[in-house]
């Protein structure tokens, strides 16, 4: 297992990352998606809530996840991003558990009145984004995944959802941010395995095993990760352990036999649906002439001084100036006060 060395941790060198260090074919397009709720999520709670604009509107979220958004852009320096959001709770899973995601920690309503100002910039960007009703986020992360690696690009998937280390692969690996992007826990195949004990595509069988209590989903009353991961190891599937209870030793074999039913249920409702039709082409994710002056505009108006002077930083280096719109070299500008909080998630 190959490593890049951190101050704090290691952290895992992915397959396709490896590939291309060892200078095999020509660089490949490289797709970005976001799992957009989860960078919202930790923008809000991440930035003090005291943030605010000069007549009062709250922007500790929109500063949260603009910050990550141009981290994300000069790390990964992607030919294509899309955001995927969720669209409420009428998921065909909400419809099949009326308890799904219950229990989770109501979110301020401060909160959700910062999400148009949050799509409205993703619109300035002119960045694409999908949600549907139907779906959640994580489906679309997924349909997109594996549209992207059957064009032969590699995917980045910027996401702290365990759902999603079912969609690691060869082309493909999960970015967990860390202190605003500025630290990544990278997961390809190998890693998550390393970290759970299971391979990618029995994450789902990992999960309707011993659950997930984000998710409101309870497993098999008893079998923990430990457990759940042995038994994978052995059998390989939710199925196999099935048909071979009768190898089980028998304390594990009773908990299984007693939870069966809601042990599929829990796979199935953490499997990932990715052959939906897909609602914005991949063509259409390609991040070509991007707009300058609107997101300069943008960041006046919120107010985001550091933040012009590190967009204007990034559309002149030799990333953004073949992703951004030609523009007039403007002066730097000068950084305004910030916190210590503030200034850390920078």
């Amino acid at each position: 297992m190959a490593y890049i060395r951190h101050s704090t941790y290691d952290i895992p060198l992915p397959l396709f990352d490896r590939y291309f260090l060892l200078g095999h074919a020509e660089p490949v397009k490289h797709l970005v998606l976001i799992d957009g709720h989860h960078l919202m999520y930790r923008a809000y709670w991440a930035i003090p809530r005291t943030l605010k604009t000069s007549s009062g509107e709250l922007t500790n979220a929109v500063f949260g996840v603009a910050s990550m958004l141009l981290n994300i852009l000069k790390r990964e320096e992607p030919d294509a991003l899309l955001f995927c959001f969720d669209a409420g709770e009428e998921t065909f899973r909400h419809q099949e558990n009326k308890t799904y995601k219950e229990g989770r920690a109501e979110t301020p309503d401060e909160f959700y009145e910062q999400i148009p100002r949050i799509l409205e910039m993703i619109d300035v960007f002119a960045f694409s984004a999908v949600s549907n009703p139907q779906y959640e986020a994580d489906d679309f992360l997924g349909a997109y995944t594996k549209a992207g690696e059957a064009a032969g690009m590699r995917v980045t998937i910027v996401t702290g959802d365990r759902d999603c280390l079912q969609l690691a692969g060869e082309k493909t690996r999960i970015a967990i941010p860390h202190k605003g992007y500025q630290q990544v826990e990278y997961l390809d195949p190998v890693g998550v395995e390393a970290k759970f004990g299971v391979r990618p595509d029995q994450v789902a069988s990992y999960k309707g095993l011993c659950g997930d209590a984000s998710d409101n989903l309870p497993g098999v009353h008893g079998i923990g990760p430990k457990t759940a991961a042995a038994l994978l190891q052995q059998f390989d599937s939710l199925k196999g352990i099935y048909d071979h209870l009768e190898d089980v030793k028998p304390s594990w074999r009773e908990k299984l036999e007693q939870g069966k039913e809601q042990a599929f249920f829990c796979e199935r409702m953490a499997t990932l649906v990715c052959d939906m039709p897909l609602p914005v082409s991949l063509k259409e994710t390609a991040l070509t002439q991007l707009p300058y002056k609107p997101v300069l505009e943008f960041f006046t108006k919120m107010e985001f001084t550091a933040l012009t002077k590190r967009f204007q930083s990034l559309a002149e280096s030799s990333f953004g100036s073949g992703k951004f719109e030609e523009r007039e070299v403007s002066a730097p500008l000068q950084l305004e006060s910030e916190t210590g909080e503030q200034m850390a998630f920078l």
